[in-house]
């Protein structure tokens, strides 16, 4: 969504006192629903999922890469035939650039998770330009070519972060299948799965936190949300590829 006033200071002055007023009649509370809307922002392009009629999804994932995580999920993709789109943070990239150099051999996109994983709130236009730049590099040191999406961590943004993308032309990729966020959905593989072909429409943006150790049952479930997804007519393809679904 766009805010669109007759001139950029008038349009940063506007912004302001909106988020004045939000403080003061919602409070933290209502603060707390802007920052973690899926489907507002106060600049630019922001998706949570495609309009579209095909049988066409995203499945993302979040973090890392980790040696906990990374080949198992590349194993398992690998074998259900499953492009998927990796949001990297860039600190693990530096840590481990050979398993951000395999997922981009592998054939999936790679989209930038800021370098350090801080919620981008109460930010600096200049914090957000070095955790956005930094970890671009990042993603082309490890070979990945054209467009890099951008998720925030935890989907968490406010001003200063889609005031820096609007600016640059990069839109806010978002999610609207998320079966992690429930502990009792999360405790199993079975009941990740389950959730995400109940929750899963065409366009959808699947995302999942698969890379680290405690995330064996994320892991487990990848196998069976590719084969059910596949068993109902799904074709998955790359959050790039997912955009140009819009509207068909």
């Amino acid at each position: 969504m766009r805010l669109l006033p007759s001139s950029r200071r008038a349009r940063r002055w506007t912004i302001a006192g909106l988020v004045t007023v939000l403080v003061l009649t919602g409070g933290v509370f209502g603060l707390q629903a802007v920052t973690s809307s899926r489907s507002f922002q106060f600049f630019g392009d922001l998706t949570e999922r495609v309009d579209t009629s095909a049988k066409v999804v995203a499945l993302t994932f979040d973090d890392g890469p980790d040696p906990a995580g990374a080949q198992q999920l590349l194993g398992d993709l690998a074998r259900a035939q499953v492009p998927a789109t990796f949001y990297l943070i860039g600190r693990d990239m530096e840590k481990h650039p050979e398993l951000a150099r395999a997922i981009v051999a592998a054939g999936h996109e790679v989209g930038n998770h800021t370098y350090s994983h801080e919620r981008m709130v109460f930010v600096t236009p200049g914090f957000v330009a070095e955790e956005v730049e930094r970890t671009d590099e990042l993603i082309r040191a490890a070979g990945h070519q054209g467009e890099i999406t951008f998720r925030p961590p935890n989907g968490k943004k406010l001003l200063a972060l889609p005031h820096y993308l609007a600016e640059h032309n990069r839109r806010t990729i978002m999610w609207d299948v998320e079966p992690n966020t429930d502990p009792d959905v999360d405790a199993s593989a079975a009941g990740i799965a389950d959730h995400t072909l109940a929750h899963t429409r065409p366009g959808s943006i699947i995302l999942l936190h698969g890379m680290y150790k405690n995330r064996d049952q994320t892991r487990q479930a990848v196998g069976p949300i590719a084969d059910r997804l596949k068993a109902d007519g799904y074709r998955f393809v790359t959050v790039r590829e997912l955009l140009t679904y819009q509207g068909k």
